[in-house]
Parts: C-alpha cells; structure tokens; sequence
C-alpha cells in the first residue's frame, strides 16, 4: 500500500469513527484490546467498510468485499 493510501485511509477511518485525530484514535486503541480498522482493498479502494478488530490486525476480514482487508488503525498509523 502507497504511502498516500495510507495515509487517506487513516484519516477516513477517523473521520467515520468520530476521532478528533489519530492521537485519539491511537489512545484509545491502546487503552482497549481492539482497534478500529479500515478495508484497505487496492481492487475497491472505495470501500470504506469499518469494524473493530486486533491492535496488529492487517488481513481482517471485510464483510463488503469479501476479503482480507481491513487494517488497523494503529497499522496504518506505523505504531505497529
């Protein structure tokens, strides 16, 4: 995954889930033993598909694309 998709999806993932930036986000993955993730499919990179998933998580299944997708947010944030 690019850089720039990365980076895109992260601030999706945030947006979506109604973080004020990702500190937040990442405080509040750290203080859980799930974090949101985001489908991150280069094949549908419009789909913006959310679910909780494990902190390291970058294969996670997404129930729209029907596929191994989802990443983390503390992944795509490179805390992990």
């Amino acid at each position: 995954m690019s850089p720039e998709m990365r980076r895109a999806k992260l601030a999706k993932l945030i947006e979506l889930e109604g973080f004020e930036d990702e500190a937040a986000l990442f405080a509040a993955a750290i203080a859980d033993s799930v974090c949101e993730a985001i489908c991150c499919n280069p094949e549908n990179p419009d789909c913006d598909y959310t679910a909780e998933m494990e902190p390291d998580q970058d294969l996670g299944w997404c129930e729209e694309c029907k596929r191994g997708t989802l990443v983390s947010g503390l992944v795509l944030g490179g805390l992990i």
